[in-house]
């Protein structure tokens, strides 16, 4: 499947279908039934948000920026809505969802004078440190994918189709941003000044002494979700004579 991918978080308030990446991936389908299919995939993106596109006073003005790579593999199942088989003329075409269960790797980074700089290990919003009680965010992290899709075959052993998917994920840092500012001061002594300065990159701070100390940075109680879509092009395996179609 060759396509794209975006996320929506933090950093992308705008809704679905935006800043999207190139993205692609594999696919192996087990037809158990000619209405049930299981699969196993291994999908690959990139995801990133941009708080100056957003049309809010409030992203435009707390200016910060990421990109993260997407790895993803998974397993689950395909339910056809209408009997389907590859090569067969009577079922040829079907609408699918499906479910499943995956884990995906993430590294959000941020662009500091023109280099990428990894964002977790500074712990821009205090995370393993004393100035938070969060601890570091793991860069493996569990995911639901759910979504819908059509296929159509072409030939006695070729389909092709085309997929949405949406990813339920269980973190609120694929972005890096999730929790308040803290003390920057005191985050440059611990982790760092590259860590205060991509920590709070505002235009005009919040606070009436100059630091946004406190103020809110993300919204911890909305998880960040991903999706890959795209085009797709399928080879029947083996015999196709010789599956069973459930009929």
């Amino acid at each position: 499947m060759l396509g794209g991918s975006y996320y929506t978080g933090e950093l992308n308030r705008m809704g679905h279908f935006q800043q999207i990446e190139p993205a692609g991936g594999l696919i192996f389908r087990y037809n158990a039934h000619s209405r049930l299919a299981l699969r196993l995939t291994a999908f690959y993106g990139n995801v990133r948000g941009d708080d100056s596109r957003s049309p809010y006073d409030f992203q435009r003005n707390r200016n910060l920026s990421f990109r993260s790579p997407i790895i993803e593999v998974a397993a689950g199942f395909e339910f056809n809505y209408f009997q389907y088989e590859v090569g067969n003329k009577k079922y040829w075409i079907t609408s699918y969802m499906f479910g499943g269960i995956g884990g995906f790797y993430m590294n959000p980074k941020a662009n500091l004078n023109g280099e990428w700089v990894e964002l977790r290990p500074l712990g821009t919003e205090g995370q393993g440190t004393a100035l938070s009680s969060k601890k570091p965010y793991p860069l493996t992290q569990l995911a639901v994918p759910m979504g819908l899709g059509l296929k159509m075959s072409i030939g006695k052993r070729v389909s092709i189709g085309i997929e949405y998917g949406l990813r339920w994920t269980f973190t609120d840092y694929i972005d890096d941003v999730s929790g308040s500012y803290v003390d920057p001061v005191a985050l440059a002594e611990i982790n760092g000044p590259m860590a205060a300065a991509l920590s709070d990159r505002s235009i005009t701070p919040l606070g009436y002494e100059g630091v946004n100390t406190g103020y809110r940075r993300g919204d911890p109680n909305n998880k960040d979700w991903y999706s890959f879509f795209g085009l797709m092009l399928t080879v029947t395996l083996g015999d196709p004579s010789t599956c069973w179609t459930g009929r």
